[in-house]
């Protein structure tokens, strides 16, 4: 099981069975939400256990993230569609124990760093 936070607490979560899809976004909406690239595990919906209160932003059509209304983490990505959550592995407390898997989006990563660790890329989602 994972246990993550916010900065300030507001907001706890634990993920049952880990993380599916360890993947690293380099899309426009995450690099700007983030600061870089927004690294994340994704997992069933009823894997999650949430404590407090995330704020939803309807960042598209298609998908809506979570942040803490406190301290402005942003924890979470869901895609409208979908039965599984993405979550920030940022935001987990202590180690992992998962690996990168790919990187998506790399068409629109910042032109400040290369992507040089040999894992999967693909130019969009």
């Amino acid at each position: 099981m994972l246990k993550g936070s916010c900065n300030c607490g507001a907001v706890r979560f634990t993920v049952k069975d880990g993380g599916h899809s360890v993947t690293a976004c380099h899309c426009g909406q995450c690099r700007k939400q983030s600061g870089h690239h927004w690294a994340s595990g994704y997992a069933p919906e009823r894997n999650f256990h949430i404590e407090g209160n995330p704020r939803w932003y309807h960042a598209s059509p298609t998908a809506k993230r979570g942040f803490c209304a406190v301290c402005g983490s942003f924890l979470f990505w869901k895609a409208h569609d979908e039965n599984g959550m993405s979550f920030s592995l940022g935001a987990i407390d202590g180690p992992t124990g998962l690996r990168l898997q790919k990187h998506i989006f790399t068409a629109d990563k910042g032109d400040y760093y290369d992507i040089a660790d040999g894992v999967t890329q693909k130019e969009q989602g």
